[in-house]
């Protein structure tokens, strides 16, 4: 298995965080069965204030091969179009065997 874990900030000028951060959230964990591989995903919107990151994605895919495919899926890429890169401005990833 692999974990592919992304922390994004989200641009200071938005007006509406809590329905960016939903439209994220419904986005990316709609991708569960839609992405060959993809065996978990969840979407984590509500950090403690300590936290400096906005939103946190912690998946798991079958292999390094999966990730791969993932990345270019059709419907992750909209995902990431719409939902995700039009909002944030910081991406931090860290993907691993687990």
């Amino acid at each position: 298995m692999v974990k592919h874990v992304i922390l994004w900030k989200l641009k200071d000028d938005i007006a509406d965080k809590a329905a960016v951060k939903a439209g994220i959230k419904a986005g990316l964990e709609g991708l569960k069965g839609v992405v060959p591989g993809l065996v978990e995903i969840k979407v984590q919107t509500g950090g403690l204030p300590s936290s400096n990151a906005d939103v946190m994605l912690d998946s798991t895919l079958e292999s390094e091969a999966a990730l791969k495919g993932y990345a270019v899926h059709p419907a992750h890429v909209a995902v990431a179009n719409e939902k995700v890169r039009p909002f944030t401005q910081t991406r931090m990833c860290l993907d691993f065997e687990a």
